[in-house]
């Protein structure tokens, strides 16, 4: 499911940030979001743990267990430690009931799991099984079967921040053993690693309660009780205990047997451990045990059958014959073992799941689905024989109307009644979660790409008008004019431009202009001046507005330098040799604001405006004509120029220009911005 793809994408943001994990995904060819209760490859999970490797560069086995580790704290805060914590008062009982939890989350899920921290897969894939077994030095070996190879690293970092987190133990997890199934072992699973978990326990203050329990301390516990308590009241106890233990079961009591007896009828604690009372014969007979446990099946070492509930009888009529073979007609499909009474006994803690053999069904029932039981084994030693204590494995209604059953046919205090009725409304709940999952995920689209579009927009905006004039437009702010006390401006035109647009198609012109002005408007970016307009072949830009800065001239100037350069890459339609451009520029004060509501505009005004276009009009083809106001800013600035000498210009009269020719120190690829 996504859950555990989600998850590794948590672990990565967290841990290395969102750049990583991008980077990781489109390594690994795999969406940037999964939805909760979705099925998705194992091979994406797989990709993604390979891709982290090579870009974390950190061994497999130690982003296994990482993974294990936080996959461990992901499902805390997903809500499943209280799930997880109920499984085994210790670290034993917790491994040891971990297929169970499995067949559960089976049956909720309708897809197999592996609980390698909750680990979902695809249902046509095998779930691992977990088998423990305990030490006389106190260790314990865990046996780990799975049809995934390479994930067995994962298990030390999850039973390990279990072990911390439920019991306050601290463990070590070595590979002591690491083969392929043998024939009598033999569980269909590609991969058996054996584990030597060795327990190291952290003793804290809220620890005291376990360390209560220690048999020093209850034999202490034991001499302080007798001393307390008067010859008198232990008489009377023992006469109670005596009294009522007559008639269930006359066995001979030990005195601290009496002493627990006391102390569970006084204070309702038992200080060690619970020692149960059996009745020297069942008080049931045959019949009412098959029909109170109508699923139930009693078999020898020799797979014979000795009994059977009523129920199952029903289902499976053969077995109404007493003495035919299990194996005749039930396959194992969990555990993945042979059929045999050794195989059984190896994997006893794990649940059992049979199903019935088509073959073997009556001609009329081959059609339906075969019928599978859950249940646990319990070997009866005095009778040599096995008790498969089971329930109908079903999910839904649906799935017990396709077998032709009915709620009738499960026992009353079988809670299976309950789990198909609750069962059928979490399906209803989970696909009402994925319609809003998938909702979301949509939303979350939509939102992404209106991000994008308005990046776009704003763009848009920025390239017609400078960005805190935008941003105050957009705000609904009036956006007041201002003065510029000292800014330098330049204008540009296409010589013998009107000749050229008589003689050309006007498309020829567009395109023209076009790779003109995309070469200008790279150069603006370059030099950081502002483009102010264009009108037809005239282009205008200012350096020191909207932002002033004391550099505005030299950022002006090899613009224009660049101009110089770029226009020799454009053609003449006509003639088809390079186009030639005049640049006037000049410095002064202006004033700027924004004109027009539906199409706003930001406008210089002033006579440095009119003198930079005089400057132009009265330049010379591929010549950077210059003010003496711009020269003064550029002298001693490492441009090389020239005098021109003083023209008459229209509307001003006698001018002293000069000509702008080169920068002394940049080179025209740094003019260019080229690398």
């Amino acid at each position: 499911y996504g859950f555990i793809n989600t998850c590794l994408k948590s672990l990565v943001v967290e841990k290395y940030g969102e750049e990583t994990w991008e980077k990781l995904r489109l390594q690994a060819g795999v969406q940037d979001s999964f939805l909760t209760f979705e099925v998705y490859k194992d091979e994406i999970t797989m990709q993604l743990v390979d891709k982290a490797c090579k870009i974390l560069g950190v061994p497999a086995d130690m982003v296994l267990r990482e993974f294990g580790e936080y996959f461990f704290e992901f499902c805390k805060r997903s809500g499943y430690d209280h799930m997880l914590r109920t499984l085994g008062g210790n670290l034993y009982e917790f491994i040891e009931n971990l297929d169970a939890l499995h067949s559960y989350l089976s049956l909720s899920y309708q897809a197999n799991t592996e609980l390698l921290g909750l680990f979902v897969f695809p249902q046509e894939m095998n779930a691992p099984s977990f088998r423990v077994e305990k030490n006389e030095d106190g260790s314990m070996h865990l046996h780990y079967y799975s049809d995934r190879r390479g994930l067995c690293h994962i298990v030390p970092g999850i039973i390990g921040a279990a072990a911390l987190e439920f019991f306050n133990i601290e463990i070590s997890m070595e590979i002591v053993n690491q083969t392929e199934e043998e024939e009598e072992e033999r569980t269909g699973k590609k991969e058996h690693i054996v584990f030597l978990v060795t327990q190291n326990p952290v003793f804290s203050y809220k620890e005291r309660n376990e360390f209560s329990s220690s048999p020093q301390y209850l034999a202490d516990s034991e001499k302080q009780i007798e001393n307390q308590l008067n010859k008198e009241d232990l008489e009377k106890a023992k006469n109670i205990i005596r009294d009522r233990g007559s008639s269930v079961c006359p066995v001979k009591k030990s005195h601290w047997k009496t002493i627990r007896g006391i102390i569970t009828l006084g204070k309702g604690k038992l200080l060690r451990g619970f020692d149960p009372v059996y009745p020297k014969s069942l008080w049931i007979d045959t019949k009412t045990f098959c029909n109170g446990l109508p699923f139930h099946l009693v078999f020898d070492k020799e797979l014979r059958v000795k009994q059977a509930g009523v129920s199952v009888q029903k289902i499976v009529p053969g077995l109404q014959t007493m003495g035919i073979c299990l194996d005749q007609y039930f396959r194992i499909i969990h555990p993945e073992i042979p059929f045999t009474i050794s195989s059984i006994q190896k994997f006893i803690n794990s649940q059992f799941v049979f199903q019935t053999r088509r073959e073997m069904m009556p001609e009329s029932w081959k059609q339906r689905p075969m019928l599978e039981l859950r249940g646990q084994m319990i070997w009866m030693e005095s009778l040599q024989c096995m008790l498969y204590l089971c329930s109908p494995l079903l999910r839904t209604l649906h799935e017990l109307e396709e077998r032709q059953m009915h709620i009738a046919d499960i026992a009353p205090h079988d809670v299976t009644r309950d789990l198909i009725l609750l069962n059928q409304q979490r399906l209803a709940e989970m696909e009402l979660s994925n319609q809003l999952e998938r909702k979301k995920e949509e939303l979350r689209i939509l939102s992404k790409h209106l991000e994008e579009e308005k990046k776009k927009t704003e763009a848009l905006l920025y390239a017609m008008l400078p960005q805190h004039v935008a941003n105050q437009l957009k705000e609904g702010k009036q956006v007041e004019a201002g003065e510029f006390k000292e800014c330098t401006i330049l204008f540009s035109d296409v010589v013998t431009f009107t000749s050229i647009c008589a003689q050309c198609e006007p498309i020829q012109i567009v395109l023209m202009l076009n790779s003109m002005y995309l070469r200008f408007d790279r150069l603006t970016t370059v030099h950081d001046v502002y483009k102010v307009e264009t009108i037809g072949d005239a282009y205008m830009v200012v350096g020191g507005v909207p932002v002033p800065v004391p550099t505005h001239a030299e950022r002006v100037a090899n613009f224009a330098l660049g101009m110089i350069v770029a226009a020799r890459g454009v053609q003449n339609p006509i003639s088809g040799n390079p186009i030639q451009i005049r640049v006037g520029i000049h410095t002064g004060p202006v004033l700027a604001g924004v004109v027009g509501e539906k199409m706003p505009r930001y406008c210089l005004f002033g006579d440095t405006v009119n003198i930079a276009s005089r400057m132009e009009s009265h330049g010379v083809p591929s010549k950077i004509h210059l003010s003496s106001s711009a020269y003064q800013c550029l002298k001693n600035k490492n441009f090389e120029m020239t005098e021109r000498g003083e023209i008459e210009v229209k509307g001003k009269g006698k001018m002293h220009t000069y000509f702008l020719l080169r920068n002394k120190t940049a080179t025209e690829d740094e003019i260019m911005g080229r690398p």
